[in-house]
């Protein structure tokens, strides 16, 4: 992606932010909506009718949801699903918002919201994790991250984890 690119982006995102609303009734933007204007402005995805909350949980609870239960792993493996019965974004306990890794989290669960709004039919669970990991390693560079440093989740492991295997 090149910075002029990314700056004309960044500022058509603000300009969005700020004419959203009359002066009346315009409140501060949160961080999903700038997601949100974000992922329509690089992806093209429609807009999303409402925002998802954001519901912070245990981890191992986070990874019973993700695995079932009585699964014997890691509780910090999951740090973020979403679910779209509730139109949440379900986060662990731990999880602050308090840096680019952490937002990112939010750029990739943002991604299935927006695939859930819209109806988009994959061939397999595997299938609708390509574009939010896509996005979310997107995002982190944009601060010079990674998901690698990040998160240590490598290109074979994205590889993996977005294939359909059936």
């Amino acid at each position: 992606m090149n910075i002029v690119r990314t700056t004309g982006a960044a500022i058509a995102l603000v300009a969005a932010l700020c004419t959203h609303a009359s002066a009346e009734q315009r409140a501060a933007p949160t961080i999903l909506d700038f997601i949100s204007l974000w992922l329509h402005s690089e992806y093209q995805l429609g807009s999303p009718s409402s925002q998802p909350d954001i519901v912070a949980m245990p981890s191992a609870e986070l990874l019973a949801r993700r695995y079932g239960e009585g699964i014997d792993s890691d509780p910090d493996e999951v740090v973020a699903l979403y679910d779209a019965e509730k139109e949440a974004i379900l986060v662990s306990k731990s999880w602050t918002g308090g840096s680019v890794a952490e937002i990112s989290i939010l750029v990739h669960e943002m991604v299935h919201h927006f695939q859930a709004e819209s109806g988009t039919i994959f061939a397999c669970p595997a299938e609708r994790e390509r574009l939010a990991y896509r996005a979310q390693a997107d995002w982190l560079e944009l601060f010079g991250q990674d998901l690698q440093s990040a998160f240590g989740i490598d290109p074979a492991l994205i590889l993996v984890a977005t294939v359909c295997t059936h």
